[in-house]
């Protein structure tokens, strides 16, 4: 394709409906590697507001948001600042050292904006990128340890356009409060102790061994006082000089120096760094139940996948099913099944595959696709569509994506909204620190194999190309167009049946958002169909082989975040899975 830069049957009819009653809580596919392991649940209850709303992953972050709020600051503010900080407190998810996808809500001129952050693949790049002598697909981890997995990092320019389009306070003042927290030291958190404590290939890095470890080796403890010079320095020049120094200056000749560092380095250089621009785009909108769902365009399947899944679910009767019945369960598995299958087969970096997205949902394409679906057995790997406008010159490839992520979701007082996910990919990323910021893995999220059977591959490694991701961050307007709902979650590919269980948790099922983030996950990504350990998912499992699926059962760890407008209050819930916060006023 030319490019450019541009059960089984044993399962008895109606057995379906004889369990609807059953007591099986619904629940989201589970990984079968999770992309950051689970650290343990927390009880958390629904928060309430009158003027704005945060939610983040962690406490401290959204305190300092939500003081940016409080001081006038608008949603753009508030993410600045809570992002900075998220770097500091929770950096094996995000910083600036990695991308991220933004909507952006604008009450003045009720317009959606999204903002494309993502990495970008260095102009020597090659298809071969992931490679081995032998010409197959390198282990996982020996792409990503190292400078060969790091993309051209996209968040400080994303930031940049942020502020300079949707801000009110002053750039220096919303750095101020993470360079303080640099400064002045943070408790380490449970979670992040946790993750040191199963790590496995940080402590090659020499400045992240310094950082994270102690003298002996050891990690460093929960509550420990951890203060980070180096970030501190680093935002002490972006907040003097603006981010010019990280894509043509100083801070940009640490990290191109960082990369191509020995062992396994990478190629990044700093004329990559210099062409970097985020790219606005149109969001992928659909119609769900008279509202309006919204989320982002390719490079992102994010968007595209949720929409799909929801257009497929929206011929059925999800509310009489209820969030504990089989049919709502089976039915939310088949409709991942056929988002999945035309997302690994069309979606990547527009500016180099023409791809399909208007015949994608279109709604009499999405009615041929629901017409697969079986009521009662699984029929296994469902093929790729047709959509209008595909031409059948791709193949499907391959993408670990096992993204750390963290998401933002954001309600001002002034009526704007945000839904932020940004990510460093790998848990760690790709474990090389400069700056104060580990930098990103994100190239891992090509696909390691190139073309198949003569055909290329969407999503292969090429110059200059954004890889494919399957972030969500989602907003949902009301029939009048106004702000009803702000999603999203980290989870790697699995973050598009969390975002689009919560949205029919919302929706369908009319449950507050605490109610809706904490539902017990299900899925299926084309694959097995996946429940989450430790919930009453599990209980489906023998229903699910019946009906021909192969089960997993596993870790499921989101990190979802959301707001709901509601009879002129803010309502926040925050994912139980993670230290997230929703903080309002």
């Amino acid at each position: 394709m030319p490019t450019s830069r541009f059960v089984r049957r044993t399962c008895l009819t109606g057995l379906l409906s004889c369990l609807a009653a059953l007591p099986f809580p619904l629940a989201a596919q589970a990984p079968e590697k999770a992309p950051e392991a689970a650290t343990g649940t927390s009880a958390k209850a629904l928060v309430t507001a009158e003027k704005f709303m945060i939610v983040t992953a962690n406490p401290v972050a959204s305190r300092i948001g939500a003081a940016v709020l409080a001081d006038g600051g608008t949603a753009a503010d508030a993410a600045i600042a809570a992002q900075l900080a998220l770097n500091l407190v929770e950096p094996q998810s995000s910083g600036i050292g990695g991308g991220a996808f933004v909507l952006y809500y604008d009450k003045a001129t009720s317009k959606l904006t999204s903002y494309d952050g993502r990495e970008t693949a260095p102009e020597t790049a090659t298809p071969q990128l992931f490679l081995g002598a032998d010409g197959k697909p390198l282990p996982f981890y020996e792409a990503v340890v190292g400078g060969r997995s790091v993309g051209v990092p996209g968040v400080p320019r994303l930031l940049d356009v942020l502020h300079k389009r949707h801000g009110k306070a002053k750039w220096a003042d919303l750095i101020q409060p993470a360079r303080t927290l640099a400064e002045e030291g943070f408790p380490l958190s449970p979670r992040l102790a946790k993750l040191l404590q199963a790590e496995k290939y940080l402590m090659r890095d020499p400045v992240a061994r310094a950082y994270f470890y102690r003298p002996n080796g050891e990690p460093r403890w929960e509550g420990e006082l951890l203060q980070n010079p180096d970030y501190a320095a680093t935002l002490k020049i972006l907040a003097e000089q603006g981010i010019e120094p990280f894509y043509r200056g100083a801070l940009g000749e640490s990290l191109v120096a960082a990369v191509g560092t020995e062992p396994n380095p990478g190629s990044l250089s700093m004329a990559d760094l210099a062409a970097y621009k985020v790219i606005q785009r149109d969001p992928v909108c659909s119609l769900y139940r008279a509202l309006k769902v919204c989320g982002m365009a390719p490079p992102s399947s994010g968007g595209l996948a949720v929409a799909q899944m929801l257009g497929i679910l929206e011929r059925h009767n999800l509310k009489s099913f209820g969030p504990n019945g089989i049919q709502s369960a089976h039915l939310f598995m088949q409709a991942g099944r056929l988002a999945f299958a035309d997302r690994d087969m069309y979606v990547a970096d527009p500016a180099f595959v023409r791809q399909p997205v208007t015949g994608m949902l279109d709604p009499i394409y999405l009615g041929q696709r629901a017409q697969w679906i079986d009521w009662n057995t699984d029929k296994g790997t469902a093929p790729a569509g047709q959509p209008p406008s595909s031409s059948g010159a791709l193949a499907v490839g391959e993408a670990p994506e096992f993204p750390s992520t963290t998401h933002l979701a954001i309600v001002d007082t002034y009526g704007n909204a945000l839904s932020m996910t940004s990510t460093i990919e790998d848990a760690f990323g790709a474990r090389r620190m400069v700056g104060g910021f580990l930098l990103n893995n994100q190239l891992t999220d090509f696909s390691f194999v190139p073309e198949r059977d003569g055909k290329p591959v969407a999503n292969r490694v090429e110059p200059g190309k954004r890889p494919r991701s399957s972030m969500a961050p989602t907003i949902v307007l009301d029939a009048q167009g106004a702000v009803k709902m702000v999603v999203g979650s980290p989870g790697g590919a699995a973050i598009i049946q969390y975002v689009a269980q919560t949205l029919i948790g919302l929706v369908d099922w009319e449950l507050d958002p605490q109610a809706a983030v904490s539902l017990g996950h299900i899925g299926n990504r084309n694959g097995n169909a996946l429940l989450e350990d430790g919930t009453h998912a599990v209980g489906l499992k023998t229903i699910l082989e019946t009906m021909g699926y192969k089960v997993t059962v596993g870790e499921m760890n989101s990190g979802l975040a959301a707001i709901l407008v509601k009879d002129g209050k803010l309502l926040g819930g925050a994912d139980p899975r993670r230290e997230g916060l929703a903080v309002g006023d």
